[in-house]
């Protein structure tokens, strides 16, 4: 009877937990995730340099306001409030924390990127390509892509060009993280090849992801990879070729992922780990315990471990949020990175942005070593802002 009992009690648990699973979206990624877990890392020599990006999905229609004064608000706290926050702070080249600003397409006002170009202009950044949309065409994107990225470039100073060919390039997050249509209910995108577009229009790299527990998450994990498309099917990035040493470009996206982990030190009812999922915003603070998960997801080109890539992601114009990302909990996480994992010996923190993130990918895909600081400006070269008065 007992023993039956157990049986019940045991199956009932086991059912629970894979209801959670399913509900949460983890039976996607998360036996990668344990295979990552269970494998042995390589133990890098000398210092191990932790390259820290942080991300910011910037929306400052954010809630389809319609009051511009709210939009000027949500930019003008970012261009006060952020210089003082980073300006407390260095790397160990002497550099202040970098803050990326991908920034919608279908948001755009020339006052707004203004305002932001005179910040990046100032040492705190750099801007990118954000987009939002749905029920879209192969054609139109391509088209969208490219006025964006000309306007950018032309009106404020934004994005770099390849050398060899005098392309403009572009670091990418997609809206809603529905990238190459990878939503369930096929919403919010509808462009089937858009890996290939984003290459053809110029695209260097992707950083839209960890979106778990979204469905949309892929299944490849702390991982920097080439995704390449299926023009016919959607979610093309779910798989890919990993970025080696001595490896060249393939496919059609590199794409760069930010922490996904299970943080057994803060649980829910007690029981279930909370995913960790590179997030920061109000409920989702950046604790000490947080930055250690995202230095044990252990991202790095393979055969590279010692340069450990850390990509952050937040979505900065929302009210509710900015007092963690413009005050206290922010600042004491830069504060913690400079003490725990900046002493020049064991490990050097690089405070960079997500072209030099790009940059530093590609030099240790050709070998390079030693710094990462040495290979900020390695293919593509810093923008030259325009400031407007």
């Amino acid at each position: 009877m007992y023993s039956l009992i157990f049986t019940l009690i045991v199956i009932a648990l086991v059912a629970l937990f894979f209801v959670i699973l399913k509900k949460k979206n983890m039976l996607e990624w998360l036996p990668q995730y344990i295979a990552q877990r269970l494998t042995k890392k390589p133990e890098p020599e000398g210092p191990v340099h932790i390259i820290f990006c942080f991300v910011d999905h910037y929306e400052p229609q954010w809630g389809r306001v319609t009051d511009i004064e709210v939009e000027r608000a949500r930019v003008d706290r970012w261009c006060e409030d952020y210089p003082k926050l980073a300006a407390k702070h260095t790397d160990s080249d002497g550099v202040h924390p970098q803050h990326t600003f991908f920034y919608p397409e279908e948001e755009y006002r020339k006052e707004h990127l203004d305002k932001l170009a005179k910040l990046c202009a100032d040492g705190y950044g750099e801007i990118e390509v954000h987009l939002h949309h749905h029920d879209d065409t192969s054609e139109n994107l391509r088209a969208t892509l490219t006025r964006f990225c000309n306007t950018l470039h032309e009106t404020h100073g934004a994005l770099s060009r390849y050398p060899d060919t005098g392309e403009l390039a572009y670091g990418f997050i997609h809206g809603n993280w529905t990238l190459d249509n990878s939503g369930p209910d096929g919403k919010l995108c509808g462009v089937n090849d858009e890996l290939i577009i984003l290459k053809d229009t110029g695209c260097y790299a992707d950083f839209t992801y960890p979106s778990a527990p979204h469905p949309t998450q892929p299944k490849t994990i702390n991982s920097i990879y080439y995704a390449k498309d299926d023009a016919d099917r959607p979610k093309s990035h779910n798989t890919g070729r990993q970025s080696r040493v001595g490896s060249a470009p393939w496919g059609d996206i590199l794409m760069v992922n930010g922490p996904l982990m299970l943080n057994w030190k803060k649980l829910k009812k007690g029981i279930f780990p909370q995913i960790e999922n590179s997030d920061i915003r109000m409920v989702m603070e950046p604790t000490k315990d947080r930055v250690d998960l995202w230095v044990k997801a252990d991202i790095h080109v393979q055969g590279r471990p010692e340069w450990k890539f850390i990509k952050l992601h937040t979505h900065g114009t929302q009210e509710r949020d900015m007092d963690t990302l413009l005050g206290q909990p922010v600042d004491e996480m830069f504060s913690y990175l400079e003490s725990a994992y900046n002493d020049g010996e064991k490990y050097m923190l690089h405070y960079v942005n997500t072209r030099e993130v790009f940059n530093i990918i590609r030099a240790a895909e050709e070998g390079r070593s030693g710094n990462p600081n040495e290979y900020r400006d390695y293919v593509l070269p810093k923008p030259s802002f325009i400031v407007n008065s």
